[in-house]
């Protein structure tokens, strides 16, 4: 069975509550739920994480090489700010996938550009929780082919 890591960073913890109008109603709890449902469905096993700190993020990235098959990520607010985790991910070469909630190319002048979208294979943004579900397939069939 292939593994699937999906990270989650700052302030995702707050889904559910948080700017509903951008993000949603729905929990990061409730998406963890139907993105491992979804993986299941398609004989993945998906490890969920989220973390507040860039350094745990990187750890986890650096994780990646050796104990999953591929990632997707939700930089969250590092998505515009982290060169660090930028080189993270070109530091691994298992398939990537960059997603977000909200259509990040919509909104403010500063959210327009992805410095992490460099070194990933393709990213879904803007579709809320099915961007997720959007994500385990597309990663299922890079990992297919």
């Amino acid at each position: 069975m292939k593994k699937i890591l999906l990270i989650n960073g700052p302030n995702l913890n707050l889904l559910g509550d948080r700017e509903n109008n951008i993000y949603g109603k729905v929990s990061l709890k409730e998406i963890e739920k139907v993105s491992i449902d979804k993986a299941k469905d398609l004989k993945l096993q998906l490890i969920f994480e989220q973390s507040n700190s860039e350094s745990v993020i990187i750890d986890l990235i650096h994780k990646t090489q050796k104990d999953f098959d591929g990632l997707i990520i939700n930089p969250a607010a590092f998505t515009h700010t982290s060169v660090a985790i930028l080189d993270a991910l070109r530091a691994i070469t298992k398939p990537k996938i960059e997603i977000h909630l909200s259509n990040i190319y919509s909104r403010e002048e500063y959210r327009k550009t992805s410095i992490t979208a460099e070194a990933v294979d393709g990213t879904i943004c803007g579709f809320g929780q099915l961007s997720y579900l959007l994500a385990i397939d597309a990663i299922n069939n890079i990992l297919r082919n």
